[in-house]
């Protein structure tokens, strides 16, 4: 009879600590991949094809838990002293964008641009400025917008938003500068 009456009890807190499992996976997983994606940002700086590097990067570091597919949008911006945004190039994880490296190879990433207010071509990494409003070395950040769902029935059982939620990470850093 005890038993009958903790079950119902044991089984909720076995599903929440294992939903809480995977969600603070993925949000380790999502700002992982930000962090890294914004390092590749920092040395890629105004090369040909950077965009398609950060791209490719963000799908390479997600890992399960994670469902690439899940991913809402990814944001290259530059960012201002105070951490705002200041322009900002958004893809989708739709369709297909193809890049161009300096060396003449081409790379293919899931991705489609919605936005381009902050192409590659325009980000200063020289440490003296490069004039106008890029009075030195800008800073580069990568946002990722991601919809995690629930993968166990418990939002069946207790009031949990429905669908999932939504995780955003972002990091920024210095662009590395051109000697």
């Amino acid at each position: 009879m005890e038993f009958a009456l903790i079950l119902p009890i044991f089984v909720m807190l076995l599903l929440s600590l294992m939903e809480f499992a995977i969600t603070f996976s993925t949000l380790l997983n999502i700002n992982f991949a930000s962090r890294d994606a914004t390092l590749i940002a920092a040395e890629a700086g105004d090369g040909a094809g950077a965009d398609c590097a950060i791209l490719q990067m963000v799908e390479k570091d997600l890992d399960s838990p994670t469902q690439k597919a899940r991913i809402q949008q990814v944001r290259i911006y530059w960012s201002g002293t105070n951490g705002n945004e200041l322009a900002a190039n958004v893809y989708l994880r739709s369709g297909s964008t193809t890049c161009t490296y300096a060396s003449g190879t081409s790379v293919t990433v899931p991705y489609t641009a919605s936005s381009t207010g902050y192409p590659a071509s325009a980000r200063c990494t020289v440490i003296n400025g490069c004039g106008g409003s890029h009075p030195g070395l800008d800073t580069v950040g990568v946002l990722i917008a991601y919809r995690h769902a629930w993968l166990t029935p418990l939002p069946a059982i207790v009031q949990l938003p429905a669908g999932g939620i939504d995780i955003t990470r972002s990091n920024a850093m210095r662009m590395e500068p051109t000697l």
